[in-house]
């Protein structure tokens, strides 16, 4: 069937209408989901411990979930994150020539228990070169806060005031532990990011959003199913 000029004129404006239904969708409703799953509106517009890590963000997500366990049940589980640690209790990698690869813990690791402010919890181990992201606040029992300033280039995280020529992300990433319900917890995950120049934020967000919802959600749910089993 021949196509007629018509046809052929509508093709393009009707193509641009549909991108920009599908784009104003996501903006509308999948992406503030994202940012916010779990969290209620009065937890996403409060202030929180770890908050003064990013001031002024240019992103920011709060997500969370309720724990059936008393925050000293879910503490170890925090302090204990990270590759060649606990694991992230989501996505385990399996290891190659390049490293051990990523596994989640299903217990307390006592080891693993001391975590204090200017150590690295690793995001990436590889052998030669660990990718780790500051330790800036604790509070035992309560807050763990992260951040620091990382190379978009090289994806190497660095205490924030010696900030790399260039490109760069601020980024804060803190897990706050709140009693509810009597014995219960409420574990908040906030990540504030500003970025310079502007441009890195178009391909920041697109990119980075979504990865790390897929990544903590699945990270809140494997704290959650490790502190009520462990509970039990």
């Amino acid at each position: 069937m021949s196509r007629t000029p018509a046809s052929l004129l509508l093709r393009g404006p009707l193509a641009a209408l549909a991108a920009a239904a599908v784009a104003a969708g996501y903006v509308l409703a999948v992406r503030p989901r994202m940012l916010h799953w779990g969290a209620s509106a009065q937890e996403t517009a409060a202030p929180l411990p770890g908050d003064e890590l990013v001031r002024t963000p240019r992103m920011q997500s709060t997500r969370a979930v309720t724990i059936n366990a008393p925050p000293a049940s879910v503490w170890p589980w925090l302090v204990q994150l990270g590759a060649g640690r606990g694991g992230l209790y989501g996505y385990d990698l399996r290891g190659n020539a390049a490293g051990p690869g990523l596994h989640s813990a299903d217990r307390i690791l006592p080891e693993f228990q001391q975590l204090d402010v200017g150590d690295a919890v690793p995001l990436v181990f590889r052998r030669g070169r660990d990718v780790g992201i500051p330790v800036r606040r604790v509070e035992d029992g309560s807050v763990l806060g992260l951040g620091g300033t990382m190379d978009p280039r090289t994806g190497q995280i660095k205490p924030s005031g010696g900030a790399p020529a260039g490109p760069r992300v601020e980024l804060g990433w803190t897990f706050v532990l709140q009693p509810v319900n009597g014995d219960g917890t409420r574990l908040l995950s906030r990540t504030r990011y500003d970025y310079s120049p502007l441009p890195v934020g178009l391909i920041l967000r697109p990119v980075l959003e979504p990865l790390q919802f897929m990544l903590e959600r699945h990270m809140l749910l494997g704290i959650k199913s490790r502190a009520e089993g462990l509970r039990r």
